[in-house]
């Protein structure tokens, strides 16, 4: 009787060890990895890009931190030494430039990098970044306001010096806004430095407002708040096909434009789900979700017509030298904030 009791004893204790073992392992197969990605990307799209990502990877949860793109910029050189990201995704092109100059992205060449266009990639192979989309710039023009306070239809940058103009228009601040800084070393570089510098000190005269999100100067030119706002011609056709009195002008001078772009930072623990993230970010189905928000992408032959996109914008977008912004940034904000900081938003 004793021997039967031990035998039965040991069974149950058998058969609980192994049905906590299950139970260890149900959790740990449920268990999602963690990825903490720093973006630029729109706060009310974030939601989109993880629940469309998780369609294919489940066990991947994206821990997002947003901010604008000067802001996020800053935030990943000032942890360089202790880096607390593990992906960056959706940060304007000249900061993922200035965060490979500073070695802090590792080299991956996310499976099928070679479908898309050759500018949205790293030249170098492996690649450091990869691109997604492009946003080109242009101005927010309120038809309705315009008239009220008898404002001419400017067809041109230098049109915007005009007295007439003043505290009727708002840019994005190039230090916190990806938007602001494509115009400044846009423009830095289609009239020269002095040139440049010359016409922001015009254009400082009638600007009324620096807001700090590159869509902003849009949105409240469409609501009214202002006439005139310098933005991107993306957000302009969306807000006009939504009913909004704007009229999207493309400067006769040309356009600045900047790449959207995602990397892995080097040193992360989780390289694995990291790199999924980034195999992902390139295939067809990322791709099309960019041209939600954008109507140029990296993936050739996916984006869609977007209904009052100007048709002429690619013929006015600039010779924009992406490297020379990048290894610029530091010094052109320096100067941008000492000459027109005054009239930025508060933080």
């Amino acid at each position: 009787m004793k021997k039967q009791g031990f035998v039965r004893s040991v069974k149950i204790t058998v058969q609980t060890l192994t049905l906590s073992a299950l139970s260890m392992a149900v959790l740990n197969a449920g268990a999602a990895t963690e990825l903490t990605v720093y973006t630029g990307l729109e706060a009310n799209d974030l939601k989109k890009y993880a629940e469309r990502f998780n369609e294919d990877y489940p066990d991947i949860k994206l821990n997002w931190v947003r901010d604008s793109t000067g802001v996020i910029t800053a935030k990943l050189l000032a942890e360089k030494e202790n880096p607390r990201a593990d992906v960056v995704w959706g940060l304007a092109g000249t900061s993922l430039l200035l965060l490979d100059k500073e070695g802090m992205l590792e080299p991956y060449a996310p499976v099928g990098v070679e479908k898309l266009s050759k500018g949205f990639r790293d030249v170098n192979n492996p690649p450091t970044w990869t691109g997604m989309n492009a946003w080109v710039a242009s101005i927010c023009f309120n038809t309705y306001e315009a008239e009220k306070y008898n404002l001419p239809k400017p067809t041109s940058w230098k049109d915007l010096h005009n007295p007439i103009y003043q505290g009727h228009l708002v840019m994005p601040n190039p230090g916190s806004s990806g938007t602001g800084y494509l115009d400044v070393s846009s423009w830095l570089q289609m009239f020269g430095t002095e040139g440049g510098w010359a016409y922001m000190d015009g254009l400082h005269k009638n600007i009324s407002r620096y807001t700090h999100s590159g869509s902003k100067p849009c949105k409240l030119a469409a609501a009214g708040e202002i006439p005139i706002g310098i933005s991107y011609a993306y957000r302009a056709a969306k807000l006009k096909n939504k009913g909004a009195p704007l009229d999207v002008i493309v400067p006769a001078e040309g356009v600045g434009w900047e790449l959207e772009a995602g990397g892995i930072i080097k040193g992360t623990p989780k390289m694995d789900a990291a790199k999924k993230l980034m195999d992902w970010s390139v295939t067809h189905k990322a791709n099309t979700l960019y041209n939600e928000s954008f109507a140029v992408v990296a993936m050739p032959g996916v984006a869609k017509p977007v209904k009052n996109f100007p048709a002429e914008i690619t013929q006015r977008m600039i010779d924009n030298d992406l490297a020379w912004a990048a290894a610029n940034r530091a010094e052109i904000l320096k100067e941008w904030n000492n000459r027109y900081n005054s009239k930025s938003d508060p933080k």
